[in-house]
């Protein structure tokens, strides 16, 4: 059974298979183990992360492709709910319309981009992706009537998965089950159903092609593949699973907006995550995101409590101020490419293979 749900694609280390399990036995009980809005939000953003960074993997680590478009389709899922449920209301037919809309307006975009712009190689390609994610980008901000402009949309969800729904009286475990709580394991469930879809995608014979061209395009085609239709393939794939973490992030936030969805700083952190857990690695998008998300949300909190520690030492007490929060960020950064180049997951595979 557990062969069948993990493709075969195991963790091939024993640590690494402990760290998974952690991370998805933390994320199923986040709103017990770290009770707080915070934390919630934190939870509930690294299991949004998972699949949008595995999805935009499944791009980069085995295909090879270099796209900056993917945070285009990350907004138009999200975009997709907001409009639904703004012009609809909020109810059930409101979300699925908008995820149905969603996913036929970016399976045609990632076609027509994966068509036009595929037989171009490396950087032109990233750059035509890149030009077409700042026109959309642009285009958001300025259709108010549709997408708020640059205010964005704030709508209601279905109300058992409003913070207002609270279906018992009395707490479970000290926690209020409301919601809130309800459309945490929603997006919990969603996460870990597409993980392991993407999981089956890349260890089929399609993925085992996808690495072979990643590997080396022109003997994928000398022996017979059509690399162009692989290629989009991969890519109209990825933008799906995008979308739909585009309409998870809506679903949790009740709110969307260009910079909220659409914003280059969010490809930034993709490419990030992907190096930090490693490249062609499913799992490392599960390491990747918990660790720069836990990161970016409680570095500043880390920093001030230092920073009150050296308080003895002024210059000391400076550098650690938590409005150098970014400093800091980018030194774990550059240390974990220094101590892990093939990233946490493929460092972890090595050390096992080597023994």
């Amino acid at each position: 059974m557990l062969n069948r749900l993990l493709s075969g694609d195991y963790p091939r280390s024993k640590v690494l298979a402990a760290i998974l399990l952690a991370v998805l036995l933390g994320l199923a009980l986040a709103p017990f183990l770290f009770p707080g809005v915070k934390a919630l939000n934190v939870a509930a953003k690294v299991l949004v992360f998972v699949v949008l960074v595995a999805s935009f993997d499944l791009l980069l680590g085995y295909t090879g492709i270099v796209s900056f478009a993917h945070t285009m389709f990350f907004g138009i899922g999200a975009y997709g709910i907001a409009v639904a449920t703004t012009r609809m209301g909020p109810t059930w037919s409101a979300l699925l319309v908008g995820v149905g809309g969603a996913l036929l307006l970016s399976l045609l975009l990632s076609l027509a981009v994966g068509l036009f712009s595929l037989r171009v190689r490396a950087i032109f390609f990233a750059m035509i992706t890149l030009a077409v994610a700042a026109a959309f980008q642009t285009l958001a901000s300025q259709l108010s009537d549709i997408t708020g402009g640059e205010d964005g949309l704030t709508f209601k969800v279905p109300e058992v998965l409003s913070p207002s729904f609270e279906p018992f009286d009395d707490p479970f475990l000290d926690v209020t089950v409301d919601g809130r709580l309800i459309c945490y394991y929603l997006l919990f469930v969603a996460a870990v159903v597409l993980v392991l879809a993407l999981l089956r995608i890349v260890n089929s014979p399609f993925g085992r092609v996808l690495q072979a061209i990643r590997e080396n395009e022109f003997r994928a085609e000398a022996i017979g593949y059509r690399v162009v239709v692989y290629r989009t393939t991969s890519s109209v794939l990825s933008a799906l699973f995008a979308t739909l973490a585009g309409a998870m992030l809506a679903l949790w936030l009740r709110y969307n907006g260009p910079d909220t969805s659409l914003s280059f700083e969010i490809m930034m952190d993709c490419l990030l995550i992907v190096v930090i857990g490693g490249m062609g690695t499913i799992y490392g998008s599960v390491i990747g995101a918990v660790l720069f998300l836990v990161a970016q949300s409680y570095l500043q909190d880390l920093l001030r409590l230092a920073s009150e520690a050296a308080s003895g030492l002024p210059w000391l007490a400076a550098l650690l101020s938590p409005d150098r929060w970014l400093l800091w960020l980018g030194v774990l950064f550059v240390l974990s490419v220094y101590y892990f180049p093939t990233g946490v997951v493929g460092r972890l595979r090595s050390l096992r293979a080597a023994r």
